[in-house]
């Protein structure tokens, strides 16, 4: 990465499943993951529990002694439904609050393999990006070609004029960890001119949340 500027990242969210999949690849990569976030000295905020593709990356953050940050709706929580969160834990009232929680706390975010769930937090980090809510890098971890139909469906969406070329830059895609992190520090945010006059209103609460609501 020589002659590049790099971006500081502290914190990744990391977006997976809750279950392991049918490919051991997919696990050995989440630990894989996990011990790349411990070694470059990156800590680890996730949607909390210790199931699946989630609790392999959440171990091998662990094992680095880098901090966990779980943050779970209180749901979840009922009759220990996703496991016990491995590091500091915070509950939130809806899925929306945790997702939101999620982008204020973290530098970047990496998604793996995953469900509907995987696909829709990755999805809404891309969306609030394009609209400029955040500039924070985007990638996805590609095991295996698991997200190959997924970025060919992106781009067939760029060719058909409903994703635009510079909204296609926020997705950044690699096949191993080290790529994938050098990648989110390398990423410089290119708003569109006209997204980036939006303005949001801030949250009333406490925490000072960002309120998601359009002024139009």
């Amino acid at each position: 990465m020589e002659g590049v500027s790099v971006r500081k990242i502290k914190k990744i969210c990391v977006f997976c499943g809750a279950n392991s999949g049918k490919d051991v690849a997919f696990v050995n990569a989440a630990f894989h993951l996990g011990e790349v976030l411990g070694k470059r000295k990156i800590d680890l905020v996730y949607g909390g529990g210790k199931l699946g593709l989630m609790g392999c990356v959440l171990t091998a953050v662990a094992q680095h002694e880098r901090q966990v940050l779980g943050i779970i709706p209180s749901a979840f929580t009922i009759n220990n439904l996703v496991g016990e969160t491995c590091g500091k834990e915070i509950k939130v009232a809806t899925m929306q609050e945790r997702l939101v929680m999620m982008m204020e706390l973290s530098d970047a975010f990496i998604a793996l393999p995953g469900g509907f769930g995987t696909l829709e937090e990755l999805f809404q980090m891309i969306s609030w990006a394009q609209l400029s809510i955040h500039n924070k890098p985007i990638g996805v971890l590609n095991i295996n070609g698991f997200f190959n139909s997924l970025l060919s469906f992106v781009d067939h969406a760029v060719k058909q004029e409903f994703i635009t070329p510079r909204a296609r830059k926020i997705l950044i895609s690699a096949t191993t960890a080290d790529e994938l992190v050098d990648k989110l520090q390398a990423f410089r945010f290119e708003s569109d001119p006209a997204l980036s006059k939006l303005k949001w209103s801030p949250s009333s609460s406490q925490k000072e949340k960002l309120d998601l609501t359009l002024r139009l």
